[in-house]
């Protein structure tokens, strides 16, 4: 529990004015409502699992004689206000601490902070959030584990750039792990599945430390990369179901932050690899401690609001067996943005994946990197990438995900391509802004797949356009690591090849997707309204 006093002093007249301002209920970060009397104040809506302040004041020095009769004409006064709040943000709340004081002890007319979401959030979808992403930071430990230690595994194993190729290609396939999983979330529902998925991609990927050769640990991420996407997948949806119209993309940036502080955790252990041929296998260890973090989340999970009202008997009208021309018109739009996400997916993915994951087997083989080297590269690239992430989910809320993401791609394609062309410090610097000015359109993008689809199908659609971006990464490796050993080894032309792919995308972004800022679910899915019912679902919070 945290305690902030504000204590202001003054003559009896400006104190009485400050007393009387303060009196009037907030309706910022939180919305207060009077508590017995004018002095008590509780809070009604806000990311606080308790909240109170109250107001007193007391006369220091009474006021001359000649003074006014008025209690508040003369003399010197105090006004202390103490606030009692606990925030109910799990984990996180530590992150939050001094911008949500500052805020408290400077009320503001209107609610707007350039740290917090467009929308202000209740206490549930504080704790959700937060929650999610501490197993988004796992699931981003997990899905990195393959592609920091592959090129150290395939050097004791005695593999090249065609088998790593391979590999990573072949991983691709568990996607339809993911694709069964997520599919079952819409009948069972989302808390279930990613419990599951989370505990059992944990359990799977230790495997990986007991490898007896390059297959086996193929094998063994084939499964586990399939589990670690469908928890990825239900993270997102969880989210953007519990999220209010106008923050979906800040939470979207949220959850990306944090999958790029699981990965970089990944990045600080890889250093082991350098002290035998066969450290590599520690990395793989790490996720044991997961399945604890994944029991401790469990017990304080809700499930998603919005499938508890589905799960409550609530059916979506727009059901295709009822040919009616409504269902006939929303089984139409649903086909439209399958193919136009799963499409745009797959272009992406065949460039982002042999720009990511070959980037290690790049550094060690072409620029000489040791893996103390590769370790500080990616620390000192990847870090700064946060700040195009948060840009990234503030404009999207606020300017429309069209342009944002656009923008993003095309910045982001050029960059990274180019990086693979140099050495020295335009290597630094290309694959760094590559990496800042790409990330922009990451939460842009991210949150249409679980925009555009209704609550019965969001896990299976969602499903699908991941299956077919795997496939797309899947290509892009197989293509980029048979062009790089076709010559002599150099990646930088074959992602200058795959690098047209994004740019494809931000066209069709900009000319065919709809534009999704500040709707809800319901007003986006029209079949997931039930008669009379007025939408929404998730936290409503005041709006900027």
């Amino acid at each position: 529990m945290t305690v902030l006093r504000v204590v202001r002093r003054g003559s009896a007249v400006e104190m009485a004015r400050e007393h009387q301002a303060r009196r009037q209920p907030r309706d910022d970060i939180v919305a207060e409502r009077a508590a017995s009397g004018e002095e008590r104040f509780e809070g009604m809506d806000g990311p606080f699992r308790h909240y109170e302040r109250r107001l007193s004041m007391t006369e220091l020095r009474p006021g001359d004689p000649g003074d006014s009769g008025d209690d508040h004409e003369g003399g010197s006064w105090e006004l202390v206000e103490t606030t009692t709040y606990r925030l109910a943000v799990p984990v996180w709340a530590w992150l939050f601490h001094f911008p949500v004081k500052h805020a408290l002890r400077h009320r503001k007319d209107v609610y707007g902070y350039w740290w917090a979401p467009p929308d202000r959030i209740d206490a549930r979808a504080s704790t959700v959030l937060g929650l999610l992403c501490t197993v988004q930071v796992l699931d981003g430990y997990l899905g990195t584990v393959l592609s920091q230690t592959l090129t150290f595994a395939a050097d004791e194993f005695g593999h090249g750039n065609t088998a790593q190729g391979i590999v990573l290609a072949v991983v691709r396939v568990g996607v339809l792990i993911a694709l069964a999983s997520v599919a079952l979330a819409d009948r069972h529902g989302r808390r279930r599945l990613l419990l599951a998925t989370g505990v059992a991609s944990c359990v799977v990927t230790a495997l990986g430390a007991l490898s007896p050769g390059l297959w086996f640990l193929g094998a063994s991420q084939l499964l586990a990369r399939g589990l670690s996407t469908a928890l990825g997948i239900l993270i997102v949806i969880l989210a953007a179901e519990e999220m209010p119209a106008r923050s979906r993309a800040w939470a979207m940036s949220v959850l990306v932050l944090c999958a790029g502080l699981g990965s970089g955790m990944a990045v600080w252990v890889l250093p082991v690899a350098d002290l035998h041929i066969s450290a590599w296998r520690a990395v793989y260890v790490v996720p044991l401690a997961g399945v604890a973090v994944m029991a401790w989340v469990g017990r304080r999970l809700p499930e998603s609001r919005r499938f508890e009202v589905a799960g409550a008997g609530f059916q979506p009208s727009g059901d295709h067996s009822a040919g009616t021309p409504s269902d006939v018109e929303a089984a139409e739009r649903r086909r439209r943005r399958l193919a136009l996400l799963a499409a745009s997916a797959f272009l992406i993915a065949m460039f982002a994946a042999p720009a990511s994951g070959l980037r290690n087997d790049f550094l060690k083989d072409e620029r000489e990197f040791s893996a103390a080297a590769i370790s500080l590269f990616t620390v000192v690239t990847n870090t700064p990438i946060g700040i195009g992430v948060l840009a990234g989910g503030y404009l999207a809320d606020r300017r429309g995900r069209r342009p944002v993401g656009a923008a993003g791609l095309v910045a982001g394609a050029v960059f990274v391509a180019w990086a693979y062309f140099t050495d020295g410090a335009a290597l630094w610097s290309l694959t760094l802004a590559g990496g800042v000015l790409g990330a922009v359109a990451v939460p842009a993008l991210a949150v249409y797949g679980p925009e555009l689809f209704g609550t019965y199908r969001r896990g299976r659609a969602n499903g699908l356009i991941v299956t077919v971006g795997v496939a797309g990464s899947a290509l892009g490796l197989f293509v980029a690591g048979w062009l790089s050993d076709s010559l002599d080894g150099r990646l930088g032309p074959a992602l200058a090849l795959l690098a047209v792919g994004p740019l494809a995308v931000a066209a069709l972004v900009v000319w065919k997707y709809p534009e999704t800022a500040g709707q809800e679910l319901e007003d986006l899915n029209p079949e997931d309204r039930g008669p009379g019912d007025p939408g929404a679902g998730g936290s409503t919070g005041k709006q900027r």
